[in-house]
């Protein structure tokens, strides 16, 4: 989204590690312009919690959630030419946010994580490549003579 992540991250502080709903009236009377974005955002990924729990049935309790992660990571960067006194020009930067949420269930005594809402389990690890074989080292050619030549007269 075309915000400075640095103002992005203002907001995704305060709903770092808090329960969903409190997450939600905490962006209502946020007065950051970025708020009602990252409330959308929330949103969607309580949406998409809930569809994994009734369509592709995972066992995931609404009431539980919480806000695990909250990032907003540096996307590309429009450059921008303002104009300036005489006749000259200044270049700016519009900076844009990768906004990213995850939701994770706690448990029912509501310490610990039960598990971290669509997350795929980790592929099996990749087999370790050889080492490539080093190369062999060739000589440097031998130096003219013509040095040593002039060193003896």
């Amino acid at each position: 989204m075309r915000v400075s992540p640095q103002k992005a991250r203002l907001v995704l502080d305060l709903i770092r590690g808090r329960r969903v709903e409190e997450a939600r009236n905490t962006l209502a009377f946020t007065k950051k312009r970025v708020a009602a974005t990252v409330a959308k955002l929330l949103q969607s990924a309580v949406d998409n919690a809930n569809f994994l729990s009734t369509e592709k049935g995972l066992d995931v309790d609404l009431d539980n959630l919480y806000v695990k992660q909250a990032v907003a990571n540096d996307g590309p960067r429009m450059k921008r030419i303002r104009p300036a006194p005489m006749g000259r020009a200044y270049r700016y930067v519009r900076r844009i946010a990768h906004l990213q949420i995850v939701l994770a269930e706690r448990n029912k005594n509501g310490a610990g994580l039960a598990h971290t809402v669509g997350e795929e389990t980790p592929a099996a690890p990749a087999k370790p490549r050889p080492k490539p074989r080093p190369k062999a080292k060739f000589k440097a050619p031998a130096k003219k003579k013509a040095v040593a030549k002039k060193a003896k007269k």
